[in-house]
Order: C-alpha cells, then structure tokens, then sequence
C-alpha cells in the first residue's frame, strides 16, 4: 500500500491559508522548500493540515536521522518532562549534560582526552569552536572554503561561501577570515582532473600562506568533511588529510563542521571516520537532537580548557529536554545499527540515480557518501551550466506529487536526499519512484543522447 496519500492538490486550502497569515505575520526573508503546513509526522511520513500525506526526504534539513517522532526520543523527553524543564547548566547542573558530554566524547574520532560543550544550534557550535581555537592559539584568522555553509550568525555567516540569499545586504563581515577552493571535482577551481592533480587544492593551503595569510596568524582552519549547503561534494580521500597534516605542521586548529555529516547520515558516526582523520574539535548539532534544538563542540581537552571560567557557556545550552533527546538519539542509532542502514540506502540511490543518467543528460553528476546522496543538474555541454530552473521544477513536481525533496548547491541545481535512515524500503522505493517521474515531468520521457560529463 501506497505511503503517500493526497487528498487536495498541494498546497491545500488550510495550507494556503496559512501561508496568507504567514505572509502577514512572519518577515519575508524566512523561505519555504514547500507551501505544505505540518500537522503530525512518524518516522518518515508527514502529514499536512489539509491531511495529505508525504514521503520525507528532507529530515528538517537533516535533523531526524532517527526519523520524526523516534520512539526512543520521545518516551526520553515524557520522562524527562516529569522531572524539570530548565535549570540552566550554569545555576544548577544536571547529570544529562555530564552523560551527553562524556558518550560525545568516546564517540568522536581521536585517541586522546576530549571536552564537550553543548549549546543550541550549528551556528552558535562554530562560532564557539572559532572562539577557542582562538583562545588557544592566541592566533586571529579563521581559513575556510568556497561553497561552504557554517550558518547565518554574523562570523558564520562570514564564513559561509554563498553570496545571495545569505549574505546579500548584511555586510561588513567578520575580518580575518579567509577563503580557499575546495575539493570539488566535478567544477575544479584549478581545471585538473583527479587523481591526475595529486589533489593540487589540499596542497594549495601551503601556497595560501605564502600569498594570503601567514601560517602563524592562522588560529583555524575549518572545514566540512562533505559539503552540505554547497551541493553534497564527497571530496578524494586524500583531502582531508593532507589538510589535517598541514594544519599539525603550522599549529592550527582543525575544525571538522558535522553539522550535517553527523549521527549516521554518512555510513559512520561521523564523516571524518570515512576519512580516517581526528579533528582537533569537532562540531555537531541538527540529528543530534531528535528534532530538538542542540549543538556540540567536542575537542581536545587542551584546546575546549583555554578559555577561562565563564568565557563559554549559556542560558539554554544544553538544555535538559534537548540532552535527554540526543542521549535517546544516540542510543537508537548504535542498537539499530542506523550507520549500516545509511550505507545501504545510498548504494540503493546511487544505483537509480545512475540510472537516471543514462536517460538524461541534464544529471551530470551522482555522489554522496552513506545516506549523504545527491544528483547535480547541468545543461548540455562541457560548460555544466547549472540547470537551476529544471532543478527548482523538479522540487515543485515532487511536493505537488507526494514527496518533500530539497536542493542545494551554490548554484541551486543539486537535488540533495536527507531521508530519515529508520524508512522503509519500500517507502524509499516509492519516493524514488516519484523522483523518477518528477524529472522526466521535467526533462521529457527521454532526452536526446549527449557526450557525457567526465
């Protein structure tokens, strides 16, 4: 039986009457992937006010790895309801942040002793994780990637890539930040071709110093282990680690941005493990809450200790609500063995998604790592134009025909898949089959034969 079920055509009349009071109520600036209304959601369906129901492969923008509603989250926060909302951690403490704190910090790669603080969002996490580094260091400037996406605070923002929506009209940014190309292969800042290049971009960190900043002004370097906001690029294997051997050499502390790599989504914990590296701190937040707000900044004890007494903290961070959920969250992910499921729902994408490329030649690139899946959409020819608007259609199909499916990339054009690793087959089945049929909505039946992409 079907897992998608619409009564209305999308968006529905409640829908749309909420998006008028919205429009009314709410700024502009705050988008909608979809113009559908939420009204309850289990596991990886959700259902809108006019009672359509959805398959979701957005996860809330990859927070709900344990799916929405995960029972062990929720029985965790009923109990920890009866007991008490919030103290905060610095008037009196609470023995889920010590439990949070001390299963984080066996969990993140590195065989050394670790410290974890929690605060409320990815954005604050990276901010603070800039802040020690620059404590410890007693260094300025932060190095970070084009296509990167660290937040929407006034130094994340300084760090994320994207200039429009992000940055447009908020300037003066952040000084002492400073940008380096990435490891994207499929639009290489450089115009080599991997593994030919010896992985020229990795190495070009030397150079930056030398042209750009001097190695001992460098408190961080930080850096996603897959993009995310910046179209899901798996860089080689080598790139991380001649970064992180870089940074050892110069002193630098190395910021690995979890964000949205974290709890399962790529085949392990943590991305950096597919990698093989231990970053000096490590960021965490969207999947580890459940669906609650809650970020983490694990590091080396050395490092997350140079700030003094009262330099870190806050009144919400780590809340006991969100603490009780991520210690739910984790304990469901390792007993249901969420990472392995991971790994196989992205060999089951990545073998449609190929397939899909033989038939158009609009895909010009399928990558991912885990469950972390996407497809990136070109127009013919060796440029790769973007293909934004057939993106921004596809989305619309998608939603008009059951199915919550986001983009990405700095350009717009990549259909990105964040689905909740607890789905079934048969439902992921079903949302590729109307993925399957949103492109070719789009793309006709079957597009004329081109020279692929290398």
């Amino acid at each position: 039986m079907p897992s998608i079920e619409l009564r209305t055509p999308i968006p529905g009349p409640r829908s749309q009457e909420l998006m008028r009071r919205r429009a009314a109520a709410v700024p502009r600036g705050v988008y909608h992937a979809t113009p559908v209304f939420a009204a309850r959601a289990e596991g990886a369906l959700l259902e809108d006010v006019d009672g359509n129901r959805f398959l979701d492969f957005a996860g809330g923008i990859g927070c709900l790895n344990v799916g929405h509603r995960a029972p062990r989250v929720v029985a965790a926060l009923r109990a920890q309801l009866d007991r008490f909302l919030h103290t905060c951690f610095s008037v009196a403490p609470y023995p889920d942040y010590i439990a949070l704190a001390e299963k984080l910090n066996a969990l993140v790669p590195g065989d050394f002793a670790k410290k974890t603080l929690l605060v409320n969002s990815g954005a604050e996490a990276v901010e603070n994780a800039v802040k020690i580094a620059r404590c410890y260091t007693k260094r300025p400037a932060v190095i970070c990637f084009e296509d990167a996406f660290h937040g929407r605070t006034l130094l994340t923002m300084s760090l994320t890539s994207k200039i429009r929506p992000y940055k447009d009209g908020f300037g003066p940014f952040s000084g002492d930040v400073y940008r380096i190309p990435y490891a994207y292969c499929h639009r290489c800042s450089y115009s080599l071709r991997y593994p030919g290049c010896g992985v020229f971009c990795a190495h070009h960190l030397e150079d930056a110093f030398k042209r750009v900043v001097a190695a001992d002004s460098v408190a961080a370097l930080i850096a996603e282990p897959v993009l995310g906001e910046g179209g899901f690029v798996v860089p080689p294997p080598e790139f991380l680690p001649v970064l992180q051997d870089i940074c050892r050499r110069h002193g630098i502390v190395f910021i690995a941005d979890e964000v949205q790599t974290g709890f399962g989504r790529t085949g392990a914990m943590f991305a950096c493990e597919r990698f093989g590296i231990a970053p000096d701190i490590l960021v965490a937040a969207k999947s580890l809450g459940g669906g609650l707000p809650l970020a983490s900044i694990t590091g080396r004890a050395e490092i997350m200790d140079a700030p003094g007494v009262g330099g870190i903290g806050g009144t919400f961070g780590g809340n006991p609500l969100s603490c009780a959920a991520a210690l739910a969250v984790i304990e469901t992910l390792e007993r249901e063995n969420l990472s392995a499921r991971a790994e196989a729902l992205g060999r089951r994408f990545s073998a449609r998604a190929r397939e899909w490329q033989k038939r158009w030649p609009i895909i010009g690139d399928v990558r991912g790592l885990g469950a972390m899946q996407a497809v990136e959409l070109v127009r013919a020819g060796e440029a790769r134009e973007p293909a934004k608007e057939e993106t921004d259609a596809i989305v619309r199909q998608c939603y008009e025909r059951g199915l919550i499916v986001l983009s990405a990339g700095t350009y717009g054009n990549v259909l990105r898949v964040l689905v909740p690793l607890v789905i079934a087959d048969a439902q992921f089945d079903e949302g590729l089959d109307v993925m399957q049929a949103s492109i070719e909505a789009v793309c006709g039946a079957r597009a004329p034969a081109e020279p692929r992409h290398a």
